[in-house]
């Protein structure tokens, strides 16, 4: 009860600056309305001292009073204050509050995020309602991957071979659908593939994309954005794909039968869950350094 320190309630630094902010435009806005009030009285004082009490009576330039010129003189300085306050200092915060607004946006989406996946650990769902949760009924959402035995499937975000079959195979399955990834999965591409809307998953604020490319802070925002595509296709990176396989239907493996060093790897596979509907074999040859396998899973 005694000696012991309250806790002193937290202000986030930007949401501090901002108050600051406000605060300083209050004291901009307070200090030229009282510029106003003094140039009125001011304009009074020059013509009653010049007209009534005869102050510089015969002081002329251009034949002209001289609390003429000091009046507009004075209104000058006074329009520019005005401009200075709201319009300069304006737009100089206008920038600067977005930035910071921007900022704490994403700071908030970042916790909720956290706070989703906490809920969902501790109080999962079943898998059905999971699947429904901002995905279409009518969309099949299908991950497409190539893996090693070991589910390796890239290093330092490249790949770590070329099989120009399974190159092929992924061009003609996805091609006219929605192809949702993360950032660094994107940024892996020269260029945005052709004939695919791409869905972009990152929490960096204002990430710039080419026209056309859709950016989303998180995997039920590119599910919401994919919303018509009838099979939208999840093709990476790592932490993605294990995002997306409670929701997904499907999954079309190139399964290279290799085990490879990597840093990124493909979720493992519960059979009890997933069904294995088609197997291909390919063996390999000159444009193939590697043996492989084409397979397909349905959830069971």
């Amino acid at each position: 009860m005694f000696g012991k320190k309250k806790d002193k309630p937290e202000i986030d630094k930007e949401q501090l600056e901002l108050i600051k902010t406000a605060q300083k435009r209050i004291k901009q806005k307070k200090r030229l309305y009282a510029h106003f009030v003094i140039f009125l009285i001011g304009a009074v004082f020059f013509i009653v001292a010049n007209l009534v009490l005869n102050i510089g009576k015969d002081v002329k330039l251009f034949g002209i009073n001289w609390f003429v010129f000091a009046i507009l003189a004075w209104l000058f300085i006074f329009i520019y204050h005005v401009f200075n306050v709201f319009v300069t200092s304006k737009l100089l915060s206008k920038n600067w509050e977005e930035k910071q607004l921007n900022s704490m946006v994403a700071k908030q989406k970042k916790r909720i995020a956290e706070l989703q996946q906490q809920i969902e650990k501790e109080h999962p769902l079943p898998t059905e309602i999971k699947r429904s949760i901002k995905v279409s009924k009518k969309s099949e959402i299908t991950l497409i991957v190539a893996a090693g035995e070991n589910d390796a499937i890239g290093k330092d975000n490249q790949l770590i071979w070329h099989l120009s079959d399974d190159l092929k195979r992924f061009k003609e399955l996805t091609n006219g659908h929605h192809i949702i990834m993360g950032r660094k999965t994107f940024e892996s591409f020269p260029k945005p593939l052709p004939n695919r809307i791409h869905i972009v998953i990152t929490r960096q604020v204002n990430y710039k994309v080419p026209s056309g490319v859709i950016v989303v802070n998180n995997l039920e925002d590119a599910f919401d954005a994919a919303r018509s595509d009838k099979q939208p296709f999840v093709i990476g990176g790592g932490e993605i794909y294990k995002q997306a396989m409670p929701y997904a239907n499907k999954i079309e493996l190139t399964r290279v039968h290799e085990t490879f060093e990597a840093d990124t790897f493909f979720p493992e596979i519960d059979t009890s869950i997933w069904k294995e509907i088609s197997n291909s074999y390919h063996a390999k040859d000159e444009k193939h350094e590697h043996d492989f396998s084409f397979l397909t899973y349905e959830k069971a």
